[in-house]
């Protein structure tokens, strides 16, 4: 690692250790608790800081599959010139903050969220972690063949040293599950969700999870749950179609449930589901489109779906309706902090 030298000797190490530690320790006493924070791409930032929130969306994706993608297959500067003027409108209208979460394997670049966070001043969060979704297309070979643990150390690596020699720190982890045969996950799909349960563990990140249906979300809460990971580390992706009774199951065991389809319903719909589950677990909802997606391959990206929806439709629509503005607040801004939010 650049610029670090080993220690002269064990207990010069040691030594070291201890005075680190000790001192660590002090700061922690003063605060009455560890430090908690939220990494974005350009680095730490707590969690107040954080705003107005749109959890769940893409700025490029890659669907070629895990053995051909690569970055050589995309121009940074093309996509940060198609996709710049979204990401500048969200500013325009409130939006401080934009989870990114293609996952390493389907097109995620922390260079291109580098950029796009200093250019627009949004507070942007990457990934770690591996998509199992879309019948494993994007799961790449050695993970067949490593355990939960070894798949864990990849991702702790990740978060320690940074993603791809980019230095960028992920600030969650992205897995993904297709729907249940049997009653259960895919072998491959509950070893991503019980190593990124394991990485919860070790570093406080929390969990994106795409799921192919409402029973594979429910089953692979249980097993992140059954890692003795916490439940408030988990968010079931893609929870728009999955129903009253599973959505309402999930937000028991602690988990967030995740309404990322906004635009995508019409929004009626939207709504009713939205007011269904704030009547008792306004707490744990998520609200975002899964929009964007620069599609790598396509002249220019194709055709790029905008973020606006949410903030220029929903929300008049839901103050029109009776929701306040302090619930509004809290699906939009306290509600992402707190899901987002790493605590070590």
């Amino acid at each position: 690692m650049i610029g670090w030298s080993p220690p002269t000797n064990r207990r010069t190490f040691l030594r070291n250790s201890v005075i680190t530690a000790a001192a660590a320790g002090c700061a922690l006493a003063a605060e009455g608790k560890p430090a908690e924070f939220i990494q974005t791409v350009l680095g730490r930032i707590t969690a107040d800081q954080l705003g107005f929130t749109l959890p769940h969306e893409h700025v490029i994706c890659d669907f070629i599959g895990a053995d051909k993608t690569g970055r050589h297959r995309w121009e940074v500067d093309a996509v940060i010139a198609r996709m710049l003027p979204m990401l500048s409108q969200l500013k325009d209208r409130g939006v401080t903050a934009f989870v990114d979460c293609t996952p390493a394997y389907i097109g995620r670049d922390p260079r291109i969220l580098q950029k796009l966070a200093r250019q627009t001043d949004l507070h942007i969060l990457t990934n770690t972690g591996y998509y199992g979704g879309a019948g494993d297309k994007y799961v790449p070979k050695h993970a067949y063949t490593e355990s939960a643990d070894q798949l864990s150390a990849r991702w702790m690596f990740e978060w320690n040293d940074g993603i791809e020699g980019s230095g960028v720190k992920p600030g969650f982890m992205k897995i993904g599950v297709d729907e249940l045969k049997d009653d259960r996950l895919s072998d491959i799909d509950e070893k991503l969700v019980r190593a990124a349960a394991r990485t919860s563990l070790r570093s406080g990140l929390p969990v994106v999870c795409h799921t192919g249906g409402g029973p594979a979300g429910l089953k692979a809460t249980n097993i992140f749950i059954e890692e003795k990971a916490a439940p408030d580390r988990f968010i079931v992706a893609h929870s728009d179609g999955h129903g009253l009774h599973i959505n309402r199951q999930i937000a028991d065991l602690g988990a967030w449930v995740s309404f990322d389809g906004i635009s995508r319903r019409p929004l009626d719909q939207h709504l009713k589901l939205i007011q269904a589950m704030i009547e008792k677990h306004s707490g744990r909802l998520l609200l975002s489109h899964d929009n964007g997606w620069y599609n790598v391959g396509e002249p220019n990206g194709g055709q790029i779906r905008d973020f606006n929806y949410l903030p220029d439709t929903l929300i008049p629509a839901l103050r029109a309706n009776g929701v306040g503005d302090a619930m509004i607040r809290q699906l939009t801004v306290t509600n992402p902090a707190q899901a987002f939010t790493i605590r070590p």
